[in-house]
């Protein structure tokens, strides 16, 4: 066989062999067991991985940093305008709902990727903190940013 026939069929192979790995759910990670709020705060990006962001990262920490969604008013019609927008995405289920806490999982169409996403009120401070984590690998190439930002965009609407 010549090289260019080798590496013909392996161009056919391997993104074949990852689309079945997917459908079969096998790129999807495990939930953590340790989402949810403990002191009013969600859980922190992993050091060494690019592949979070949160609101509540500090600020000096622009790889995982991203601003809170602001709001004005009622926090609870905030968060429920909030629901309502996470609801409607592609590839979202809600796992855990509360007044003031979302969580959802974010699952890609072709291979089945999970992220963990999640929402805490904070009326007090006129915010809603977010964080949005890929369960697998150490980059996302920005894919949790691109998502919380396309939600500040839709919950900035009237």
């Amino acid at each position: 066989m010549t090289t260019a026939i080798i590496i013909a069929i392996l161009l056919l192979i391997v993104p074949l062999a990852l689309l079945i790995a997917g459908q079969q759910h096998l790129l999807s990670g495990r939930r953590p067991t340790d989402l949810g709020v403990t002191n009013r705060m969600l859980k922190p990006p992993e050091t060494g991985k690019q592949n979070s962001v949160s609101s509540q990262a500090s600020v000096d920490n622009s790889d995982h940093a991203i601003a809170p969604l602001a709001f004005a008013g009622d926090g609870h019609a905030a968060f429920l305008k909030l629901t309502a927008i996470v609801t409607g995405m592609s590839g979202a289920r809600v796992i855990t709902a509360r007044p003031d806490y979302l969580n959802a999982e974010y699952e890609t169409r072709w291979l089945r990727f999970v992220d963990d996403v999640e929402f805490l009120l904070d009326e007090r401070a006129g915010v809603i903190h977010m964080r949005s984590a890929s369960r697998l690998g150490r980059k996302d190439f920005g894919t949790n940013r691109t998502r919380l930002e396309s939600i500040r965009t839709q919950f900035s609407r009237p």
